[in-house]
């Protein structure tokens, strides 16, 4: 293996140490045909621009791998090992596509010494660090991209979505579904008025596929000498190392993920979330099977209630997980599948339903009948006038909208996605007080729990000493 630059902080060194020196080179730093063109963070579209990559195996492989298009001259993770495997059936490992860059596994050290070089950097680690390095990198001027869920708590969410506007960088959190054709055909035969006034959604998920409602695990083996656990933990309350974490069982523990709501709630209410219009809703109440102070429950059903918005009417979405579905309505065809293997969102609106399956994949208005009977009618009528453009991928979206300076054009980002990321982890909330057996009153301008103070504290999380926001 080839020599690599690689930083260590294994004292949990706070990343506003770093955050000082960077500043004042990113102030005296000026592109000039950025300047000219259009602003401090434009790229002429003719331009690669310069990557970092945090967290490159796993979900990591695919993300870094989606900016071969670019530069990238940074690549960072916790555990070199693992980053330099092959991942799947691809041949080629992460270091192999990109032998020139730089290797860090501190994403402090890289933004410290590489901020220069630097014009964005994708996040595609656990979820409890996905707020604490996309903070860094935007206080160091930089664009990001953050795979689902865009944060660990609601505070978070609320705090990442302030911070991109306050930096004007273009971002976008990982939802691929989000760029396919399914869930634009969703938006455009519910806004045609298909099935007439949505007032009631169903979402559902067979995660978790992984342990949930456990004890976390008291043997303290010794640490692999390739993986920072250190900087893996992060901002956590500080724990041994433990194989039960990493590198994927980390999303059944509170401290670290945020079970299969916000495993796959990105997929699968994002598609309830865009058509609907919803943004804060106004009450939330779970009931779940047991679980732990470590860990989420292995099933839950989350109920939301969204005040009236933009010409339409109340609506109750209602979240199932753990191989919990929602009841069958009788027009769906015998032997006809509700969604996919994976889940799917049911809309019931006052002229019949529409159905997909995860990532609005397979959008039909059911029985069939009502399918074909409409799609007659849009053929007679010339289609829909204000349909929806087709996206050239996730990743993609957010590339062009950094060089063109549009955020817009970033379906995803952080205008889109904090609320949505909010609302999730608002449901998590709410499966940690099931047993209070009361619903959750909020207030989506505070972004607080009106009428019980216990459950505010849910919200965030408290960081380890030398981590904030």
């Amino acid at each position: 293996m080839k020599k690599r630059e690689t930083g260590n902080s294994s004292k949990g060194l706070s990343r506003r140490d770093f955050i000082g020196s960077a500043a004042a080179t990113a102030a005296a730093f000026t592109v000039v045909p950025r300047s000219v063109l259009g602003g401090p963070n434009y790229t002429a579209p003719s331009d690669k621009l310069n990557i970092a990559c945090v967290g490159v195996g796993g979900k990591g492989y695919s993300d870094s791998k989606a900016m071969s298009s670019e530069n990238v001259v940074a690549l960072c993770d916790v555990d070199e090992k693992r980053a330099s495997q092959q991942h799947g059936t691809e041949k080629e490992t992460i270091f192999d596509i990109y032998p020139k860059a730089k290797f860090y596994n501190d994403f402090r050290v890289m933004l410290d010494k590489e901020s220069k070089n630097i014009d964005a950097v994708t996040v595609s680690t656990p979820d409890h660090t996905h707020a604490v390095i996309a903070m860094t990198a935007m206080e160091h001027g930089k664009h990001v991209f953050v795979q689902k869920p865009m944060t660990h708590t609601v505070y978070e969410a609320r705090v990442l979505r302030e911070a991109a506007k306050k930096y004007g960088v273009i971002t976008q959190m990982g939802n691929q579904g989000h760029a396919g054709e399914g869930g634009r055909r969703v938006c455009e035969w519910i806004w045609d008025g298909a099935i007439g006034d949505v007032k009631e959604v169903h979402c559902w998920t067979n995660r978790p596929i992984w342990p949930q409602g456990i004890e976390a695990p008291t043997e303290t083996p010794s640490t692999p000498p390739t993986l920072n656990w250190n900087v893996w933990v992060g901002p956590a309350a500080w724990r041994p190392y433990h194989p039960a974490y990493v590198p994927f069982a980390w999303r059944g523990f509170w401290d670290f993920g945020t079970g299969a709501l916000g495993d796959m709630g990105a997929h699968i209410i994002d598609h309830a979330y865009w058509p609907l219009k919803l943004t804060y809703p106004k009450s939330v109440q779970a009931s779940s099977s047991e679980f732990t102070q470590d860990s989420p429950p292995i099933a839950s059903i989350v109920t939301y209630e969204f005040p009236e918005r933009e010409g339409m009417p109340e609506v109750k979405m209602t979240w199932y997980d753990g191989g919990l579905k929602p009841p069958r309505p009788k027009a769906i065809e015998q032997g006809r599948m509700m969604g996919d293997h994976g889940g799917g969102v049911l809309f019931e609106g006052t002229k019949g339903l529409l159905m997909c399956s995860v990532y609005g994949r397979n959008p039909r208005i059911v029985p069939e009948t009502k399918m074909k009977e409409y799609m007659s009618d849009l053929k007679e009528r010339g289609g829909i006038e204000n349909k929806i453009p087709s996206s050239p991928g996730i990743h993609e979206e957010w590339l062009q909208a950094i060089k063109e300076g549009k955020k817009e054009m970033a379906s995803t980002n952080f205008d889109y996605s904090g609320p949505l990321t909010e609302t999730m982890m608002l449901g998590n909330v709410a499966i940690r007080m099931a047993n209070a057996n009361m619903k959750l009153e909020y207030d989506g301008m505070t972004g607080k729990i009106t009428n019980n103070e216990e459950a505010n504290k849910f919200l965030h999380m408290e960081y380890r000493k030398g981590w904030a926001l």
